[in-house]
């Protein structure tokens, strides 16, 4: 198992949720994290929460030019984590093509650029963050399903044409995090009981979750071109 004392990792969408989660578990494990997002009030913000040795970047996975100057100018990477993602839910026929594009624009072809430039030194990892509606499709986010299957087999395929870099994701189920903040609290509790009480584990995913499963792959130099399903059982379920 590779350790990651004095590793350079990057964590494209780092400043809350599950990025902010994998940003403390590498920084606690010794690494030397940047954490990068578009959003620089919220960067300056989670330094303060966080050990270590800890950097950050301002980012945007949809500007071309500003990730090629960004990589242009960083030394290779150890490991380098995208979790960056702003997608718009609804069904095929109620959701806008634009914003339909939008959301593939953020997550499938944001991560695709992220490939195509960083430069990360061999053995070390690229992990992209999908979602278990690749496995599970459901009726009202046909679209979310169809773009974490393309960044899932996105990886597969990275694993081949990258190697010896190690490219792999991490599929998540429902996970507690910020992005369920714009729904009242009752509804919001609700939703989590209601999805617990189907899960074979009996409870709601936390980032933390995630961050166990991205370090996994990080340190097991064994492990490429994998998908973990993180769920609590919600495929089998």
């Amino acid at each position: 198992m590779q350790s990651l004392n004095n590793q350079r990792i990057l964590v494209i969408g780092g400043s809350s949720g599950i990025g902010l989660a994998i940003a403390a578990a590498t920084a606690d494990a010794g690494a030397s994290v940047t954490i990068a997002s578009r959003n620089q009030e919220k960067l300056t913000a989670v330094t303060t929460k966080l050990s270590g040795a800890v950097h950050i970047a301002v980012l945007d996975t949809g500007d071309n030019g500003l990730l090629e100057r960004f990589f242009g100018n960083q030394m290779t990477w150890d490991h380098v984590v995208v979790s960056a993602a702003q997608t718009k839910v609804g069904s095929v026929r109620s959701l806008s093509l634009t914003d339909a594009k939008a959301a593939m624009e953020s997550k499938f072809w944001g991560a695709y650029r992220v490939a195509r430039m960083a430069r990360i030194n061999d053995g070390g990892s690229l992990t992209l963050i999908s979602g278990f509606l690749s496995e599970r499709p459901s009726a009202t986010a046909v679209l979310q399903g169809a773009i974490n299957a393309a960044l899932e087999a996105l990886a597969r395929g990275l694993a081949l044409e990258l190697a010896p870099l190690r490219v792999n994701a991490v599929s998540p189920g429902m996970i507690e995090t910020p992005i369920w903040d714009d729904v009242p609290s009752e509804k919001r509790r609700g939703m989590f009981e209601a999805t617990a009480a189907q899960l074979p584990v009996r409870t709601i995913g936390q980032p933390e979750d995630i961050a166990n499963a991205v370090l996994f792959l990080m340190t097991t130099t064994y492990a490429t071109g994998s998908t973990v399903r993180v769920d609590g059982g919600g495929v089998i379920a």
